[in-house]
């Protein structure tokens, strides 16, 4: 079966979804990254491999280590995070208008207008209200992240917690929990202030419609998609795929260019490679610029990171 494969390897998740040519979804993986970019791409191939007969006729790969990513299989097209999940969200919401995106360590907003990225924002510095922090916050408090979501939608009366920053959200916690508020109430108040958070500076000035549809690893919790919805006084639509909408947009821009050319994909032999990545100083001039590059075995596969392009432009050996 020929199928298109997308790769989003973020700072905390690595995802993988294949595609077939019509563009419908074969099959999705969500594995953590833990720091080891190249070995949980490489598990995320076994993963959606396994039991299969698959050619690969096209890559696309996104996320932040998009083009390490891209070095790594031999991806086709290589795409921002905005681009991919705006694709996947239109692509399985036609008419959807506005996408918000929570992942690992940053929050996006995309607003779309007649099937095209009209404007989009970013988080900046604060990472209230992302997955890492939520993790965090459950751990301090003893409950596994899956029943974060629960433990809030149970609450009836949340309390009133700052949201405007991560650290400040923290003490603020700990100081109700002091005065002697019941867990879920402070955790429903949580949300309810990252939401605020989120509407504040992110959404700041953006013309916000519905269908809204809310994506990324956040979107698992239930009690984020309430109060958003309670937020902006419309429903939210959490796709089934919204933990890998990064990875299903990577294979469907994969599949717009397919055709063009052989696919560069390095086959499935890649997740036994031994693949390795490190960096050095240009001495050259008074710039000296670090240039990161990866290497097969002894062979260098690419260099980045100059502002020449003298070591980029050819990687050599």
């Amino acid at each position: 079966m020929d199928v298109y494969l997308g790769i989003d390897v973020g700072s905390v998740s690595t995802k993988a979804a294949l595609l077939d040519r019509d563009g419908a979804i074969i099959d999705a993986v969500y594995l953590r990254t833990q720091g080891r970019p190249i070995a949980a791409i490489q598990e995320a191939l076994i993963k959606v491999k396994k039991g299969k007969t698959i050619d690969i006729i096209g890559v696309g790969t996104t996320g932040s280590a998009r083009e390490l990513a891209a070095v790594i299989v031999g991806a086709d097209v290589v795409k921002n995070e905005i681009t991919a999940h705006a694709v996947a969200a239109m692509h399985l919401i036609p008419d959807v208008k506005t996408v918000i995106e929570i992942g690992g360590q940053d929050s996006k907003l995309i607003i779309i207008r007649s099937g095209v990225v009209a404007d989009f924002a970013m988080n900046t510095v604060c990472a209230a209200g992302t997955g890492s922090f939520l993790d965090q916050q459950a751990a301090r408090l003893n409950i596994p992240i899956e029943d974060f979501g629960k433990e809030a939608l149970a609450s009836t009366a949340p309390v009133r917690v700052a949201g405007r920053c991560a650290v400040f959200a923290e003490s603020d916690m700990i100081h109700k929990q002091q005065s002697g508020h019941q867990l879920g109430d402070i955790l429903n108040g949580l949300c309810q202030a990252l939401v605020r958070n989120y509407l504040t500076n992110i959404g700041k000035g953006k013309c916000i419609s519905s269908p809204v549809v809310f994506q990324g690893g956040v979107a698992a919790n239930q009690a984020m998609k309430r109060s958003f919805e309670e937020a902006l006084g419309c429903s939210v639509l959490v796709p089934e795929y919204f933990q890998v909408m990064g990875a299903i947009g990577a294979g469907l821009l994969a599949k717009e260019t397919a055709g063009k050319t052989k696919t560069g994909f390095r086959g499935f032999e890649l997740t036994a490679a031994d693949y390795r990545t490190g960096s050095f100083e240009c001495q050259d001039c008074a710039n000296g610029c670090e240039v990161v590059e990866t290497k097969l075995e002894e062979n260098v596969l690419a260099r980045w990171g100059d502002r020449c392009g003298k070591w980029s432009k050819k990687p050599g050996r």
